[in-house]
């Protein structure tokens, strides 16, 4: 079984492969990752024909490999993956939040977002259910710091950041970079904490009949 894992962060590998080593070691994992596609959405504003292009192009290249499945570990392109999923319909395609999203409609109540990429924010509330009580969270500096190598930094305002969401049920770690911050936002919070790369590892077994 090959999973194929396009990633538009070069943060985004390492969360999701010790998600896979925890939860699904036997799956076989292949990396493709276009950083470029991070730094335009960040230039630009706004996502294009031309990112859609992209997506698909690697998407194309992913299957030529003979992968069974594709995770997308970037959730600021979700139209982007849409797409993908429209021309593949035969095989899992996932958004990377989909199944996080998913675990925390599940979960009900107030449910806190917590992301360290600013257009995350815009793109990805309205892929929840209508009627989720959302409180959305910027941890500003933090993506910074993971860029200049500094991890430490990187949860630490992760978990500052998430003081504001100490009221809600459950936080949703928005990112696969955010991964590492879990325990820090659980031991401020007090919160159930909920992270893109596990769940979607779940949700990729179930669908592929892995367990």
């Amino acid at each position: 079984m090959r999973i194929a894992l396009i990633h538009a962060l070069r943060h985004s590998p390492p969360p999701i492969e010790a998600a896979f080593a925890r939860l699904w070691p036997e799956a076989g994992l292949m990396n493709l990752l276009d950083d470029s596609l991070s730094a335009d959405l960040a230039r630009d504003g706004t996502l294009t024909p031309a990112m859609t292009g992209r997506f698909l192009a690697l998407a194309r290249y992913a299957l030529g490999t003979g992968a069974d499945g594709i995770l997308f570990t970037c959730s600021a392109f979700g139209p982007c993956i849409e797409a993908v999923q429209r021309e593949f319909p035969r095989i899992p395609v996932l958004k990377p939040n989909e199944a996080m999203i998913e675990e925390a409609a599940a979960a009900g109540g107030r449910i806190g977002l917590l992301a360290s990429f600013a257009p995350t924010l815009a793109s990805m509330p309205p892929e929840f259910p209508a009627g989720l009580a959302l409180r959305p969270r910027l941890a500003e500096g933090a993506l910074a710091a993971l860029d200049r190598g500094d991890a430490a930094e990187h949860d630490r305002l992760a978990g500052e950041a998430a003081r504001d969401l100490a009221g809600c049920d459950v936080i949703a770690l928005a990112q696969f970079s955010l991964a590492s911050a879990a325990p820090r936002v659980a031991e401020i919070t007090g919160r159930p904490v909920l992270t893109t790369p596990e769940s979607a590892v779940r949700k990729l077994r179930r669908l592929l009949g892995a367990g």
